[in-house]
């Protein structure tokens, strides 16, 4: 019988495109190749008979042109609090290795690399308030970054965007937008500051994308009726 499982964190991602990252637009990168930097802290989680909650986790990829046109880098960071099971099983996750080909962000960019770095488990320092569009990171050796929501130039106050995606992606169905900065050491050396960075739930299974509406989306039910003219 295959793996069951459940991977639903919710994840921070800063990447070096601007406010227009091509991976959500079908459109070309920024700078025509493409860094990124993912954390996420599992909410709801099992492999097979393996828990996984509350366990964090960091995928690091680096692409020389475009993604599409392959020839990537990546690196995984598991959570070290997890045992033995937890690990492998998380490894085994966001490789990519146990569900649809293609059906979920890390088959897809699995598919895309060409050199895997050493899995490295560490402690994975996350505070993270997706709303808020908030985050901090601190990955003893590898990784520091910071996300932030946009200001509004004209009044100085935090300028609210969202995606959504009902259909399309393989990675969310809703995500806040805001800024983030990102420097990370080691294997995967890469900085950028003041670039895209999305706060979404991802939310997978051994089919792939578990499209439901996000949690995120809580604010739509407070909208006055005015306001959704």
């Amino acid at each position: 019988m295959a793996d069951q499982w459940l991977f639903k964190s919710e994840t921070y991602d800063n990447c070096n495109c601007a406010m227009n990252c091509g991976c959500q637009f079908n459109l070309p990168s920024t700078h025509g190749y493409c860094l990124s930097a993912f954390v996420g802290n599992i909410v709801e989680g099992h492999f097979n008979d393996t828990p996984l909650a509350g366990l964090n986790w960091a995928a690091l990829y680096k692409w020389p042109g475009e993604i599409k046109d392959g020839n990537g880098r990546r690196q995984i960071v598991i959570d070290e609090r997890g045992d033995e099971a937890q690990l492998i099983a998380l490894e085994t996750i966001i490789s990519g290795e146990a569900c649809e080909p293609l059906s979920n962000l890390f088959s897809v960019f699995a598919s895309t690399c060409s050199e895997f770095c050493e899995t490295l488990f560490l402690p994975i320092d996350l505070e993270a308030d997706l709303e808020r569009r908030t985050a901090r990171v601190a990955i003893p050796g590898v990784m520091r970054s910071s996300g932030r929501p946009m200001i509004n130039e004209f009044n100085g106050q935090p300028f609210h965007i969202a995606l959504a995606r009902p259909s399309g992606s393989f990675e969310f169905t809703y995500a806040e937008i805001g800024l983030g900065t990102t420097s990370v050491t080691g294997d995967m050396e890469m900085a950028f500051e003041d670039s895209w960075a999305h706060f979404c739930v991802h939310h997978f299974n051994q089919d792939g994308l578990v499209r439901e509406r996000s949690r995120l989306t809580a604010w739509l039910g407070r909208m006055s009726p005015r306001s959704r003219e």
